[in-house]
């Protein structure tokens, strides 16, 4: 064992955590600033994003701040936290020019200024984009401009385990070396937790196979408080087979959807919106389509819905549309210029995530979190569009600049409480590395998240939602914590199990909130309870780690000006 010491430790190489980085280290060069990454810094799945980061940023044509921020709230089946809400919008039009002064390849009007498109649940274009990679290039953007600081040291490819605390605070984490094996004690006066998603819950879905829940897992068995994690995103768009995003540029540049009857249906669910209403509306009206036998039926026998880009021309498509339409070619062989992609509602995001407070803090001093690992109420029920990367990039900052400032006026940090450490070394080596069982742990991770798609989908009900509770709980009690490989370098069988450990605790988390909450709202639509209750669930959903099953606990909605009404588009 290796003690290492920083004053700010970031896990999570993603947007959220390389803005973070940048900020700590723009506070004070004197601050020793380590990023931890499971993977290679530009691995993180922030280079995935696609479509746009939201702003308002062409105020003369109409649109306002004010605008944007009734879009997110409304958005949001108002349990977004309108503060938070507020904050969001405010903030992000400065970093839509400080990326640009970075570096940032922001597509281009004519005139030369910054392009925005089309997104869904805006009442104006806002979607600020580069092609269809705006997180590739968002990433290289910050990560060249973190190039800059000689403070900012990176740990690639090292997998964090634990926050160690004292009770009132943190004192630091452990991690293992993967290339090495070692197991480590980092000491740090402040921690970012900026991990991402946890989107591998599910077998269809937009995430890297990396997009595990290790850092909720980590904060949840720290003490902390899952928040609103019944509400998982489903983008209407994932291409049939892979479950690869098509972005929803490509109806925000005018795609359509079609059922097997040839008719756009969102004029049955959305009229004043179409295929650019939100996301939880498009997704319920594609499998109302399909449930009423309107859909399509794919080669690989599941059921689909066909999205339409012919019209828009092969021109544009190159243009504005290039990723997509390579990734159409290579995963399912059709041309979107020539031919109808067939398309089903994928895993692509999760509201829920750590409690934080509007500045990202936790309930541990010297712990923040952002980006989509954080959970500080900004979308509530469902996500718009575009909004989930100026997240990352606002909350960033936010969370970057109070931690540099916790550390700067925190004493030397203290011993690590050495009872932690030893009962982390006893989970991970004695518990799952040197462990014993006959069940295949990558048979019941698929059968996991098999479980999750079937039971935990678009259309939810109380059944069902039982049923696939007593399912996880029979394969988390299964003789699977066990690692076949025994070497010590680069163990990814070791990874996987410990990923898979993470994910049970999630899932129950994920499940016990739908069955507790009794309404439908948002991204969480149950054909049981199918009116959305403001009077007994306008609230977030708390989950305590217990030794039994998680313990729920309710949290008020801040409510600034806009009384909930019900949602029309």
């Amino acid at each position: 064992m290796a003690d290492l010491d920083y004053d700010v430790i970031i896990c999570g190489s993603g947007l959220a955590g390389l803005r973070a980085a940048i900020e700590a280290a723009e506070t004070s060069n004197s601050l020793r600033i380590g990023v931890i990454s499971k993977l290679q810094v530009m691995r993180s799945h922030s280079v995935s994003a696609e479509g746009g980061t939201a702003a308002v940023i062409f105020p003369d044509e109409g649109d306002t701040i004010e605008s944007h921020i009734y879009d997110t709230v409304k958005g949001s089946d108002f349990l977004a936290d309108q503060d938070v809400a507020e904050r969001l919008c405010n903030e992000m039009p400065a970093e839509i020019y400080r990326l640009d002064h970075w570096g940032m390849p922001w597509s281009r009007r004519e005139d030369g200024r910054i392009d925005q498109r089309a997104f869904g649940g805006y009442s104006h274009p806002r979607a600020t984009y580069a092609s269809d990679k705006v997180g590739f290039f968002e990433m290289q953007t910050l990560y060249d401009t973190c190039q800059k600081y000689d403070n900012i040291e990176y740990l690639n490819e090292w997998f964090a385990t634990s926050i160690l605390h004292d009770g009132h605070r943190f004192r630091g984490i452990t991690a293992i070396e993967l290339s090495s094996g070692g197991f480590n004690t980092i000491r740090a006066k402040s921690l970012i937790l900026a991990t991402g998603g946890a989107g591998r819950l599910y077998s269809f879905s937009t995430y890297a196979l990396s997009s595990t829940p290790d850092g909720l897992d980590m904060a949840y068995r720290a003490g902390l408080a899952l928040k609103d994690m019944e509400f998982v995103q489903f983008h209407p768009t994932g291409i049939m087979p892979s479950g690869i995003l098509i972005t929803e540029g490509a109806r925000g540049e005018g795609g359509y959807l079609l059922n097997s009857e040839g008719e756009r249906f969102m004029k049955k669910y959305a009229p004043g919106k179409m295929e650019l209403a939100p996301r939880d509306i498009v997704s319920r009206s594609m499998m109302t389509e399909i449930n009423e036998g309107r859909g399509f039926i794919n080669e690989t026998g599941a059921s689909c819905v066909k999205l339409d880009l012919r019209h828009i021309g092969d021109e544009r498509i190159k243009e504005k549309l290039g990723g997509i339409r390579e990734i159409s070619i290579k995963f399912s062989g059709v041309d979107p210029a020539t031919d109808l992609l067939d398309v089903r509602p994928v895993c692509h995001y999760m509201m829920g995530g750590i409690h934080a407070d509007i500045d990202g803090a936790t309930e541990l001093a010297g712990v923040w979190t952002a980006g989509e690992a954080a959970c500080n109420s900004t979308h509530g029920s469902n996500r718009l569009g575009a909004n989930s990367t100026s997240e990352c990039i606002v909350w960033g900052r936010i969370t970057g600049r109070l931690a540099a400032e916790y550390a700067l006026r925190s004493i030397p940090s203290e011993p690590f409480p050495s009872n932690l450490v030893a009962l982390e070394e006893k989970r991970i080596y004695d518990g799952i590395f040197r462990g014993r069982g006959d069940v295949n742990p990558y048979e019941v991770r698929q059968e996991l998240s098999d479980t999750m798609n079937e039971k935990a989908y678009v259309y939810r009900n109380g059944r069902d939602l039982a049923d696939g509770l007593r399912r996880i709980r029979e394969l988390r009690d299964s003789a699977w914590k066990h690692v076949d490989d025994s070497a010590r370098e680069y163990n990814t069988n070791f990874t996987n199990v410990m990923e898979l450990d993470s994910m049970f605790r999630a899932a129950e988390a994920i499940l016990v909130g739908a069955i507790n909450r009794q309404e439908s709202r948002g991204a969480h639509a149950r054909t049981d309870y199918p009116q959305r209750d403001d009077e007994n669930f306008l609230h977030h959903t708390l989950a305590y780690w217990g030794p039994g099953e998680p313990i729920m606990k309710s949290h008020p909605v801040t409510i600034t000006r806009y009384t909930p009404v019900e949602r029309k588009y």
